[in-house]
């Protein structure tokens, strides 16, 4: 059972904190980039989720940062499904979607938990990472 939906506009900003017309806005552009034809890598085999349901988790799971586990069953899908969504559709949403970083690049994304006492990591100064 799905609980949250893209159908439901109400539901769109308190998960995402993007209006509507914004989130439509989102939708399109990842479909231009290819995130409709997307499948989970089995021939044949198509998304439990529209694209803009599937952009919706995306976004939820990046503003909320819930688990997979408790993602997944939010929108009717299981915590892998849920992740390979994720995994997907992320990085169409980069300014400039990327394959690969170079092993030695650091990326700071807000959540994300940045060890303040390992000082086994040091970043240069005034160098954009």
């Amino acid at each position: 059972m799905q609980v949250i939906t893209s159908a439901r506009p109400e539901w769109i900003f308190p998960f995402t904190r993007l209006q509507p017309v914004q989130f439509r806005r989102l939708v399109r552009l990842v479909a231009e980039r290819g995130g409709d034809a997307i499948t989970d890598g089995r021939p044949g085999r198509q998304w439990s989720l529209d694209l803009a349901d599937r952009m919706l988790l995306v976004a939820a799971y990046w503003r909320t940062n819930l688990t997979m586990r408790q993602i997944g069953p939010l929108f009717g899908v299981s915590h892998s499904a849920a992740h390979r969504v994720i995994d997907t559709l992320g990085p169409l949403l980069a300014l400039a979607p990327v394959r690969r970083r170079q092993v030695d690049q650091i990326a700071i994304v807000d959540g994300t938990h940045v060890p303040t006492r390992d000082h086994r990591l040091v970043l240069q100064p005034g160098v954009a990472t």
